[in-house]
């Protein structure tokens, strides 16, 4: 499930800020744990599902397997592998909103199952399949803590799902390492880290640098009584890749997706604008020895 990014409160210019409404959340930067962060997460999600697939639900389909909003397709990305060599193979999508990449893979012989920890994501899954389907498999649970056996799988994927929203994202890696057979193949995108030093704007005021690259304080979207209610956490790329090693993989490529002459979209910070100078999203390929 391809995520919009959210830092726009944290990284827009200080200068007369606006007051927020009595029930609208307060952006800051602050710690927030694992446990701050996934209770976030899943009441964001369960909140805002409807409003997420009927903005983007076009863009990502029913059936694609989109790694990003740039649109890199997995049909011609190969990430995973051949996609003929996909069929009878046990893939496992983390962070899988209404699995639309499960379902693309379902059509090519995989046998998926879509994971997200948000219950209302999972009931648009239901909803494509519709009434009567046999569908995709869905499971609610946490990305840190995977309800399956060791070994479960032949290969692991995510787009935008979970790893930027966990305060300890080795602890992501670990489990999917766990639950993945030897020689699996894991491959996971996130918002570019680069993005962390720009406005989350799609005009010409995302362009200049605003905060530091360096800065790991988590973006926290909080209510009046100071509970986070939407969490996002930053990673540089060597923490990323160290995240990766620390989990058991080894990384076998880092893809960063060039904006297309196709794509005339505008998803949150990202923009044809922006897209064509600084990359917006960061593909890791890796793999379990």
């Amino acid at each position: 499930m391809v995520q919009e990014h959210k830092p726009s409160g944290a990284f827009r210019a200080p200068e007369a800020p606006e007051a927020p409404e009595a029930d609208e959340p307060t952006a800051t930067r602050r710690i927030a744990d694992d446990t701050e962060s996934s209770r976030a997460s899943r009441g964001w999600w369960d909140r805002n599902a409807d409003e997420y697939q009927e903005e983007h639900g076009t863009f990502l389909g029913d059936d694609r397997f989109v790694w990003g909003p740039e649109g890199l397709d997995e049909e011609e990305a190969g990430l995973l592998g051949p996609a003929d060599r996909l069929k009878g193979r046990d893939v496992l999508e983390v962070g899988a909103g209404a699995a639309q990449c499960a379902r693309w893979l379902a059509a090519r012989g995989a046998r998926p199952v879509a994971l997200d920890i948000s219950h209302r994501q999972l009931r648009h899954a239901q909803r494509i399949d519709g009434p009567g389907s046999d569908g995709i498999a869905l499971v609610q649970a946490d990305a840190t803590a995977l309800p399956f056996r060791d070994g479960s799988f032949d290969l692991a994927c995510s787009a935008y799902g979970a790893v930027p929203f966990v305060a300890e994202p080795v602890r992501v890696m670990r489990e999917v390492r766990r639950v993945l057979r030897p020689g699996g193949r894991w491959v996971f995108s996130v918002t570019h880290p680069v993005r962390w030093a720009f406005p989350d704007e799609p005009g010409p005021e995302g362009l200049s640098i605003s905060g530091s690259y360096f800065d790991r304080t988590p973006y926290v979207e909080q209510d009046d009584a100071g509970r986070a209610v939407y969490v996002e956490h930053h990673r540089t790329i060597g923490d990323r890749v160290r995240d990766v090693v620390g989990g058991g993989f080894r990384l076998i490529d880092l893809v960063e997706p060039e904006w297309p002459a196709w794509n005339r979209q505008e998803w949150g910070g990202w923009s044809p604008l922006r897209g064509g100078l600084i990359p917006g999203t960061a593909v890791f390929v890796c793999e379990r020895d």
